[in-house]
């Protein structure tokens, strides 16, 4: 699984506890409809880490808070060099 794969799963997992809509994510972090969608939909390689913090900041949490998931934990991670 790669980085942007891990960080579109718990998007999905935050929107869906939180009650909140991709829209709303998208207006409370500043972050522009075709970019969320690269990012929701597997259509971008490489996120970055201002547009993690953007989405922690889009739902009123810490950078720690959003890292905070086991998914950022697995071994299966595939990380870029």
């Amino acid at each position: 699984m790669t980085v942007n794969d891990a960080v579109a799963k718990r998007v999905s997992k935050l929107l869906l506890e939180k009650g909140m809509t991709q829209y709303r994510l998208e207006q409370e972090s500043g972050i522009q409809h075709g970019s969320m969608q690269c990012i929701m939909n597997g259509r971008n390689q490489t996120v970055t880490l201002s547009t993690v913090i953007l989405l922690a900041r889009g739902f009123h949490m810490s950078l720690t808070e959003f890292l905070d998931d086991e998914i950022f934990e697995s071994e299966a991670l595939e990380l870029e060099r």
